[in-house]
C-alpha cells in the first residue's frame, strides 16, 4: 500500500525530530568545569523611586517576590529580587548655625533625598542632633523587601549631608571636578554613615549587610550649578581617608560584620584605575568591589575582574540602568557582565522610571505608574531563574550565559538570539551527566521590543537528544531552558 502524504511527513518530522543537530544553525558547549562564582542575588536601588512610592504592596511584590501581581491592569511575574539598596540622603531644609542647603536650579525635586542630619551642635559627633523621621517611603519599601525575603541590604551615599559640602550644595561642586567634601568633615562623613546603619539596626531591626559611602566619584558631572541630583565627587586620595575613617566608626559602634564596599564608580575603566591607586591601606578595608554598567558596551570589564581576584574581593555590577525600554540594551550589556566583569550580584538602578529607564513607566514627580516596559520582561528571563546560591558557569559563547544548582542538579541556561530567526543548539557533552536522554527541557521566551504577547511565556517544551537539545529562536528572542538531573 502507498502511504498517504500525511503519514509520509509523520515520519520525517519523527525522525528529523531525533536527528542532533538537524536544525541547530549556531551552536554553545556549556562548561561544567568552570566556576564564576556563587550568585548571590538581583536587586534595585530604592532612590528614587521608592522615596515616591515605597508605600505600596504591589511594587513590592512584583519587586521582591516571584508570585503573580496584577499592576495597572497587567499580570506580571514576580521578580524575586533579593538585594536592596537604601540611600542615605544629603539633604535638609533646616539652617544650621545660620547657613542654609544651597540648591541648584536645575534639581529635580525627586532626586533630593532628604537625610536624617538635622543638627550639627559643635565639632563633637556624639552632640549632634538627629531626625529619625525622614525618608519614610524609602523605608518602607526596604521594610516591605524585606519582609518579602531580601536578604542583602546595602546603605549607599550619593552625597554628603549639604553642610558637610563646600559650597553647601549636596549636587556637587561649582566645577563639577573637583572635591566638594570639606577636609575637616571626612570623619564627618564617616560618623553619618555609621550612625545610620547602627540606629537601623538598633531600632528598626535592619542590619545592613554592607555600606558604599561613594557614589561615581570620579565622575566630573557632579555641578552644583547644573546638577538635577545628588551627588559629589571626590578624590581617590579623598576616597582613601574616608574609606579608613568608615572602618574605624563602624567598628566602635559594633558593626564589624557590616561589610564596606566601593567605589560605584560610574564605568568599569574607572573602577580599575581607582583600584589600582586607592593603596594597600585603604584596600584593606573594602571587601567588595562595586561597579557601576554606565560604559555599556565599552571598557575594560576584564580589568575590573582581574584586579578584584588579585586583591580578593568580591565584585557586584551595582547600578545598572538605560533609557532603552524594549530590554535589548539590557540584555546585551547583562550577558557582557556576566561573561567579562563575572559579578556575583547585579543590581538595576531605577525600578520606576520614565524616558525607558524603568522597569515600569513611571513619573516620580508627578505620583503617576504607567505600563512596565518590554525590559521588564527580559529581565525576568534572568532574575526569576539564576538564583542565590547557584555557580555561575561559562556559557560558551557571548550569547549565552549558565547557572547550576548542586543541591537540585539543575543547570539554567539563558540565551539571546541576536541574529535572523534559527535554531541554537546546547551542548552539555562536557558534563558527567548531562540529564536524562528524552527528558523535558523546560523553557520560557521572551520576544524583545514586543508590546504585545512574547513578554514572558512558558513555550512549548524541548527535549534532552544525547548530550544536546536545541530550540528555535526568532530574532532578538531570549530564552531560559531549565534542565534537570545534571550532573558535573
Amino acid at each position: 500500500m502507498v502511504p498517504s502524504l500525511q503519514t509520509v511527513g509523520h515520519i520525517l518530522v519523527t525522525a528529523l525530530a531525533i536527528i542532533p543537530f538537524a536544525f541547530a544553525d549556531l551552536t554553545t558547549t556549556i562548561d561544567p568545569s568552570s566556576n564564576w562564582g556563587t550568585w548571590e542575588g538581583w536587586g534595585t536601588s530604592l532612590a528614587w523611586w521608592a522615596a515616591t512610592f515605597g508605600t505600596r504592596d504591589d511594587l513590592a511584590d512584583i519587586f521582591f517576590t516571584t508570585q503573580t501581581t496584577n499592576l495597572n491592569g497587567v499580570s506580571l511575574p514576580g521578580l524575586g529580587f533579593n538585594i536592596a539598596r537604601y540611600n542615605a540622603g544629603a539633604s535638609s531644609w533646616n539652617s544650621i548655625n545660620g547657613t542654609s542647603m544651597v540648591v541648584s536650579p536645575k534639581m529635580i525635586p525627586s532626586r533630593q533625598i532628604e537625610g536624617f542630619w538635622i543638627d550639627w551642635a559643635s565639632t563633637s559627633p556624639s552632640s549632634a542632633s538627629w531626625n529619625w523621621s525622614a525618608d519614610s517611603a524609602q523605608r518602607a519599601m526596604l521594610s516591605k523587601a524585606r519582609s518579602r525575603g531580601a536578604n542583602i541590604l546595602e546603605l549607599f551615599s550619593n552625597s554628603p549631608m549639604w553642610w558637610m559640602c563646600n559650597n553647601h550644595n549636596p549636587s556637587g561642586s561649582d566645577d563639577g571636578s573637583s572635591d566638594n567634601l570639606q577636609s575637616w568633615n571626612y570623619q564627618s562623613h564617616a560618623v553619618y554613615m555609621a550612625t545610620v546603619a547602627k540606629y537601623f539596626a538598633d531600632h528598626w531591626s535592619t542590619t545592613f549587610t554592607s555600606v558604599d559611602p561613594f557614589n561615581e566619584p570620579s565622575a566630573n558631572w557632579w555641578n552644583g550649578k547644573t546638577g538635577t541630583q545628588e551627588g559629589c565627587h571626590f578624590d581617590v586620595s579623598t576616597q582613601a581617608t574616608v574609606l579608613n575613617y568608615l572602618r574605624a566608626e563602624l567598628d566602635s559602634r559594633g558593626l564589624s560584620s557590616t561589610v564596606i564596599s566601593a567605589s560605584d564608580e560610574s564605568y568599569y575603566d574607572q573602577a580599575a584605575k581607582t583600584l589600582q591607586n586607592l593603596g594597600s591601606t585603604a584596600l584593606g578595608k573594602i571587601a567588595r568591589v562595586n561597579v557601576h554598567g554606565y560604559q555599556y558596551g565599552s571598557g575594560r570589564r576584564d580589568s575590573v575582574r582581574s584586579l578584584a581576584t588579585q586583591y580578593s574581593k568580591k565584585l557586584w555590577q551595582s547600578e545598572y540602568g538605560e533609557g532603552d525600554a524594549t530590554g535589548r540594551d539590557l540584555a546585551s550589556n547583562l550577558l557582557l557582565d556576566l561573561r567579562w566583569l563575572q559579578p556575583t550580584a547585579w543590581v538595576y538602578w531605577q525600578a520606576l522610571d520614565g524616558g525607558g529607564w524603568g522597569l515600569v513607566d513611571a513619573d516620580n514627580d508627578k505620583k503617576t505608574i504607567g505600563q512596565p516596559t518590554q525590559k521588564y520582561f527580559v529581565l525576568a528571563q534572568f532574575a526569576r531563574h539564576v538564583k542565590p546560591g547557584m555557580r555561575i558557569l561559562d556559557g560558551g559563547s557571548d550569547y549565552a550565559t549558565a547557572a547550576y544548582d548542586a543541591a537540585t542538579k539543575k543547570l539554567v541556561i539563558v540565551a539571546v538570539n541576536w541574529g535572523s530567526a534559527q535554531y541554537l543548539n546546547f551542548d552539555l557533552s562536557r558534563f558527567k551527566t548531562a540529564g536524562v536522554n528524552g527528558a523535558v527541557v523546560k523553557r520560557w521566551a521572551t520576544q524583545i521590543g514586543a508590546s504585545t504577547g512574547k513578554r514572558y511565556v512558558a513555550a512549548s517544551d524541548t527535549y534532552i537528544r544525547g548530550t544536546k537539545f536545541w530550540s528555535y529562536f526568532e530574532k532578538e528572542m531570549v530564552q531560559t531552558f531549565e534542565v534537570e538531573g545534571v550532573v558535573l
